[in-house]
Formats: C-alpha cells, structure tokens, sequence
C-alpha cells in the first residue's frame, strides 16, 4: 500500500468514527430531550391541581359525586345549560360557578337537612365542556375565559393580563385532559412571543399553568 491509499484509507476511518460518534451523540441528545419532555412535572401536578380546585364548573361540565357508605347516591352528573343538576333526596341545586369544595358543601349541608347523618361528600370532575380555557398561576389575572375556535395560548395569556415578573415564560405548561388521561405539554411562550417558536393552539378545557421561575 503506498503513501496515498494509506492516507485515504486513514482519512476513511476516521470519518467513519466520526459519524458513528455523531449518531451516538443524536441519540443520546434524543433521548435526554424524550426524557425531559416526559418527566420534570411532578413538582407542577400539586399546584395545578389546587389552582383547577378554584374554578367553578359550568354548563356541560361532567362531574362524579360520591357519598360515602350510599353507593345509591353515588353518581355522575352534567350541569344543565341553566346551571342545574338534579340530585336525589334534595332534588334540584343550583350549581353554576361553584367550585368543587363549595359543590361539597352545598351537597352535604342539604342532605344533612332531615336526610343523612353527617354525610361524607366528596366531588370529582370528570369533565369541563363548557367551552372555556383556564389561565392559572403566575398571570395579572388568573381565571376562567370562553374558548374561540383558533384560540391560541399567546392570545389567552393576554386575555389573562399577560405575565407577571415572577413567571416562567418559557416553561408554561398546558394540561389537555383525555380519556387516556392527563397530557401535560411545555409551551415556550416567550419564544413564540419573540417569533422563534410556532403559536400553540388550544383546545376547550386546555388548562395553562404558569410556573414561577423557582420551579
């Protein structure tokens, strides 16, 4: 083998090694960016959670009550579109704009009125059809706003008042609730805001949380 082809197969080589060093450093970046898109919420599932406990539910909106020790009165039910459920013993309650804990409340208050004894109460929603996105967490205004067809999460967190000093713009997260459960997703807004990211479009009953920059 002369000097020449011994170069050239040197050089052959070493480009090899270098693309297979190449693939193995994509996959390894691939599978850290898998990693970090699917977990690094746990510390987010606690305050979501406690911040959806203030909002009050709607027409549409689906939600299981469950008595304790009266599996008759256990049940699932829809708001009606005046804002009504019908719940046995104590018949029609006005419900519109509750929260959870106030539906709880109302519930066990008229069912301890000459029916039950210290009734345990406790409701779950199972789903929010009212055609609304929630803002939560680090916003001028946090709360409950109607959904639009195209809505997209730049324009709700305007509605919202825009971002407080506090807030992690670039780690806001939305919560799409599914029969296979909950999908949490990282929206970089301030990077859509500043046109190096595509705009997020919403869905009815997408929650957006924004964490503080200490989570």
């Amino acid at each position: 083998m002369n000097g020449d082809t011994a170069h050239s197969a040197w050089r052959l080589r070493r480009l090899a090694a270098l693309g297979l060093l190449l693939i193995l450093s994509a996959s390894a970046g691939c599978a850290s960016c898998e990693e970090a898109s699917t977990t690094g919420y746990e510390h987010l599932n606690e305050a979501i959670e406690a911040e959806m406990a203030k909002v009050g539910l709607g027409p549409g909106d689906v939600f299981e009550v469950t008595v304790y020790g009266e599996e008759n009165l256990t049940r699932t039910l829809r708001v009606s579109p005046e804002g009504d459920v019908h719940f046995p013993l104590i018949d029609r309650i006005h419900i519109n704009g509750l929260t959870t804990v106030e539906i709880e409340t109302l519930i066990r208050t008229k069912l301890q009125d000459g029916f039950i004894r210290e009734p345990s109460v406790t409701v779950f929603v199972k789903e929010y059809n009212s055609k609304k996105v929630f803002v939560l967490g680090e916003v001028e205004k946090p709360g409950t706003f109607p959904y639009a067809a195209g809505m997209n999460i730049v324009e709700a967190i305007t509605l919202a008042g825009g971002f407080k000093a506090s807030a992690n713009t670039n780690y806001v997260v939305v919560t799409r609730r599914g029969a296979g459960g909950d999908q949490r997703i990282p929206i970089p807004v301030e990077k859509i805001i500043e046109g190096l990211a595509t705009n997020f479009v919403l869905q009815p009953g997408d929650i957006i949380y924004v964490p503080d920059t200490l989570l």
